[in-house]
């Protein structure tokens, strides 16, 4: 047993759970104090700036440059005495994960004087190097001036170097220096913004006290945790995030038993541990648990403002990752590292409320609340039914397109689930015949709004294989991918549901300047949106063949390639939306498509090469020297005269020949494949390539290496198994 192999097994065997210590012993006492919130401002500046400040947060205004001096003195000051020594705009450019670039505090005066310095230039914005970032054509590589801006709608907070000091993080937009976004926070703001201003109009005609519209977010993270020598020991995970080969254990995820059971204790420590360091960001973790797979958990938030849900679920992902370390794991966020078994979403809870306190997807027992709700209920629905392949677009990425369809998650096809009693609810909203009314009637009553069965909160069953459910007060978009950075799909959810409300604001405009009643215009609108929307409804089994039919009878897209889904950005129908929503230009939104093709091309590449590369370098010349072992033993079992006794061993000889020529043969094909695609200099041409022929590949060359390791000697078998992999303690 001398290969690396178990080398790494004897050392994740040996290590035990480390203990945690909670920082204090309440979490309000701690809760935030890694953060430059409200609080913390109301403490430092003078009323005059904290008040100031807070309104430019609560709408988004400009700040002055003197209050942006005083500012950067308070939150340097908080920063410094707390032990940071440096400070850095941390933005999510467009590459999938977080940035940042490093900036001493420390300056010299003329005279040689060692002072600390931050004025508020530095905090409002910087200019990082923006010519190795991903910018879609946007700019030359050879123009490298890009701005980080200060985004103050999102604390800042304070991030452990892990070498005794500390860093403060200003949560930035990062555009380009002609004005284009760079990342994922500047559209995701514009969105949220042309949201508020859409639906705060729609709410006017119900209740003229809104004047503004919040949509919230809830992203449920799933990951897998390994042991880190274990990790190491498989150079899939380490260069591809998955791995490529592995047999299927004898047990997996099929008892059941995994989902909800008692948390393995050195997983439970490390989940104390970066919880306690998540609520001192003030990042709301509440729930923990096991996944349905084996060695896979979850972590779920506190619904909050979407902006900063999303900052925090990107911040939880990099505090995870670097808390793992000190205890001896690595976190696998890819949607689907192990094959076989359930891989990893994020779920996206998402809804809308206003500043008097109203969810505007929450249902009503009044008829009067229950004809908004059901106003903003139906708009969605239509907003998703009118631009369900863009939302699907908003997903697509290499990694989720092996968990897409798969017994775990949603298909490729978008689908709404309401539930039996919402679904009867709208249904006889769209049958009442139209209504006359006379003085003094009871408009409700008549519209049938009053007999509608209350909608209270879980009075319907969920559907874990719809991709956007209603779960009583929220939609839940399950279809995100684990690694995926949260903006994707919301800008695109913020924007569809922003320009279907102008719609409905401009058609309920036209029939109320023509004299009609308020809420008889409204619901003849509703009806005549249902009407052309419903056949997005699905209630049953979103895994199922059946389904898979029945939505092409429908006339619903089912798009399972990555390069076709990205192709909806480029529609015209998706370009005339974001702009004229005002969230992106054509241009802007081209560049996305071209950054998020090349991730695929290269994600798919790097998979490909570590396949082969591991097939040739690790399984052939193992499987190999096993035949010389076994090629040895038939021959003595012949010499000894024990003819009839070596054929079974022949046979496994032959058995290893043919399997490995199979691999040899594929592998060389599979690089061949890979040089025809590389060869050409069109993007769109390149990614078909890989999706159609590169991984064409894969599966043939992976069925024949895990019967090889069916095959080979355990003691000799190079790479870390499922069963040694999965089953944390």
């Amino acid at each position: 047993m001398s290969n690396y192999r178990f080398k790494a097994l004897e050392i994740a065997q040996n290590r035990y759970a480390k203990p945690v210590t909670p920082p204090a012993e309440r979490v309000a006492d701690f809760y935030g104090v890694n953060t430059f919130n409200k609080e913390t401002m109301r403490a430092l500046l003078s009323p005059e700036a904290y008040l100031r400040i807070t309104e430019a947060i609560d709408t988004g205004g400009k700040i002055d440059r003197d209050i942006a001096d005083e500012v950067a003195n308070a939150m340097k000051s908080w920063a410094v005495s707390r032990g940071a020594t440096h400070y850095t705009h941390w933005f999510q450019p467009l590459t999938g994960s977080t940035a940042e670039k490093h900036d001493a505090f420390f300056d010299l005066t003329m005279d040689g004087k060692a002072i600390e310095k931050f004025k508020g230039g530095a905090l409002v914005q910087q200019e990082p190097d923006a010519s190795s970032f991903p910018n879609g054509g946007l700019r030359n590589t050879f123009e490298a001036r890009g701005y980080t801006g200060w985004d103050p709608s999102s604390p800042a907070f304070l991030m452990d170097n892990g070498a005794g000091g500390k860093t403060l993080c200003i949560p930035s937009v990062f555009i380009s220096y002609t004005g284009e976004a760079l990342d994922y926070k500047t559209p995701l703001l514009k969105s949220l913004s042309a949201l508020d201003k859409a639906a705060t109009a729609v709410c006017q005609y119900f209740d003229r006290n809104i004047d503004k519209v919040t949509a919230t977010l809830g992203a449920e993270q799933e990951y897998f945790v390994i042991d880190k020598a274990l990790f190491y020991a498989r150079p899939d995970l380490v260069m591809a995030g998955r791995t490529v080969f592995g047999h299927s254990p004898a047990r997996g995820q099929q008892l059941e038993d995994h989902y909800f059971g008692s948390i393995p204790p050195r997983v439970n420590a490390f989940m104390v541990d970066y919880e306690f360091e998540a609520l001192k960001l003030g990042i709301p973790v509440r729930t923990r648990h096991n996944e349905v797979a084996p060695g896979q958990f979850e972590v779920a938030p506190t619904f909050e403002e979407v902006n900063l849900a999303v900052d925090h679920n990107a911040l939880l992902m990099d505090l995870m990752e670097r808390v793992a370390e000190r205890h001896d794991f690595k976190v696998l966020f890819h949607e689907k590292p192990f094959a076989g078994i359930n891989g990893s979403g994020k779920h996206n809870n998402w809804s809308m409320g206003t500043n008097t306190g109203v969810n505007l997807l929450g249902p009503s027992t009044k008829p009067k609340e229950t004809l908004r709700f059901i106003t903003f209920l139906v708009n969605v629905i239509k907003a998703v039914h009118d631009h369900a392949d863009l939302l699907r677009a908003s997903i697509a990425s290499a990694g989720n397109e092996h968990r897409l369809g798969a017994n775990e998650a949603p298909p490729a096809i978008m689908s709404v689930f309401l539930g039996e009693t919402l679904t009867k609810a709208l249904e006889d909203l769209e049958t009442k015949n139209e209504i006359a009314l006379n003085k003094g009637d009871n408009v409700y009553y008549k519209l049938g709004l009053n007999r509608i069965p209350s909608l209270i909160r879980d009075n319907t069953d969920r559907n874990r294989t719809s991709p956007f459910a209603f779960t009583g007060n929220k939609f839940e978009f399950r279809a995100v991918g684990g690694a995926a950075n949260s903006s994707s799909t919301m800008i695109v959810l913020n924007t569809i549901v922003a320009a279907q409300l102008q719609q409905f604001k401009a058609d309920l405009d036209v029939r109320l300047n023509n004299g009609e009643k308020k809420e008889l215009a409204i619901v003849d609108i509703l009806k005549q949106y249902y009407k052309g929307c419903k056949r997005i409804l699905f209630e049953g089994n979103g895994y199922s063949d059946e389904w898979v039919e029945e939505a092409a009878r429908r006339g619903l897209s089912n798009i399972n390639s990555t390069p076709e889904a990205l192709k909806v950005y480029l529609s015209q129908e998706s370009l005339d939306v974001f702009q004229r929503v005002g969230v992106m230009g054509h241009t802007e939104v081209h560049s996305r498509y071209e950054i998020e093709l090349e991730k695929y091309v290269k994600k798919v590449q790097i998979e490909a090469r570590v396949m082969g590369d591991l097939a040739i370098n690790h399984v052939v010349s193992t499987a190999v020297k096993y035949q010389a072992k076994l090629a040895e033993t038939a021959k003595n079992l012949v010499d000894l005269g024990m003819v009839t006794e070596a054929e079974p061993v022949k046979d496994i000889l032959r058995e290893i020949s043919t399997r490995v020529a199979v691999i040899k043969k594929n592998v060389e094909e599979m690089i061949e494949a890979r040089k025809r695609a590389n060869n050409k200099a069109d993007t769109a041409e390149m990614a078909r390539l890989y999706a159609t022929e590169v991984i064409g590949y894969f599966d043939g060359i992976r069925y024949e290496v895990d019967k090889l390791e069916q095959i080979v000697d355990d003691e000799d078998w190079p790479l870390v198994k499922y069963r040694e992999m999965l089953f944390v303690k």
